[in-house]
């Protein structure tokens, strides 16, 4: 390697690495946990709040479900830089490098301190951690799908049941709407793999760029077929949710080595009942897709 080369090589690394510190410094507080059940393990919650709350319930502002931990469990204390745990009278107890806590009482953390509560166990990472930066970059490029950027089926369906729960609890509707792009094997056959693989980025990009709702969970389910769930959202607007998808993927423009792809998508729609598991919402979804498709394809149709 030259030394111009290698020079560059060495400033390249170097103006990384101080994006990261910067990106540190700015980084709050955090927990990570390091054993739980699978899904969980390597997630990463942000001290931003005075208080949060840990705890199997799904109101709770760090919620696990896992049947160790109380419904609501422990809580996390944020004043200033300083961050402090207290147990909320939890029936299996929060445990600090080893030691139990006594109800409600307060223990400041440091820098590494490991957190039990139930099964769960954290490691607690103070403001300005590099580590929490790093960690929640790995724990997104696990969980997102390489190429769209969506979340992938996996964490798809880890989330779905979570949220099904979480309608259940709080007593509110929920909708599912899926979509796949029509005609893609054609996309492929015309324009080759890149051709189709740049579709389905491009699609990922104005999902989540002009779509999404803050609220809103968004993945790829595999293929050209993508979930979106919608927390909070009865199927009325749903639907109108819908039909904004499909139109505004219906009217862009996506150029493909200068030549023009006509892109459109069919979708379904459902809402959750009372007694829907994840598994029955998402399959009324997908029979309603099916039926857009039937009924000649760039379509919204809502479940039966």
């Amino acid at each position: 390697m030259s030394s111009d080369i290698a020079d560059k090589t060495s400033i390249v690394a170097s103006e990384t690495f101080k994006g990261k510190l910067r990106a540190a410094d700015e980084a709050p507080p955090a927990i990570i946990v390091l054993v739980g059940p699978p899904g969980y393990v390597g997630k990463q919650w942000l001290l931003t709040k005075t208080d949060l709350t840990i705890g199997r319930s799904v109101e709770s502002d760090v919620y696990i479900s896992d049947g160790s931990l109380s419904r609501s469990h422990a809580k996390f204390v944020v004043i200033g830089s300083e961050v402090s745990i207290l147990d909320l009278g939890s029936t299996n107890k929060t445990i600090v490098n080893s030691v139990p806590l006594p109800p409600l009482t307060a223990r400041r953390l440091v820098n590494n301190d490991q957190v039990k509560t139930g099964n769960i166990i954290f490691k607690f990472l103070e403001r300005g951690s590099l580590e929490a930066i790093s960690n929640q970059h790995v724990f997104d490029k696990a969980q997102k799908d390489a190429l769209t950027s969506a979340y992938s089926k996996g964490a798809l369906l880890e989330k779905g049941p979570e949220a099904v729960k979480r309608a259940e609890v709080l007593t509110e509707p929920m909708s599912v709407v899926t979509f796949d792009i029509d005609h893609f094997k054609k996309v492929n056959d015309t324009y080759g793999h890149p051709g189709g693989d740049y579709v389905l980025k491009e699609l990922g990009q104005i999902m989540q760029s002009k779509l999404v709702r803050s609220n809103d969970y968004f993945a790829r389910y595999g293929g050209e077929e993508f979930v979106l769930i919608l927390q909070s959202t009865p199927i009325r607007t749903a639907m109108e949710v819908a039909e904004r998808i499909r139109q505004t993927i219906q009217s862009h423009v996506f150029t493909f080595e200068g030549k023009t792809i006509p892109v459109t998508i069919s979708i379904g729609v459902s809402e959750r009942s009372p007694t829907d598991t994840w598994d029955q919402v998402y399959n009324k979804a997908d029979k309603a897709l099916y039926q857009s498709k039937q009924n000649g394809r760039n379509k919204v149709t809502a479940a039966a």
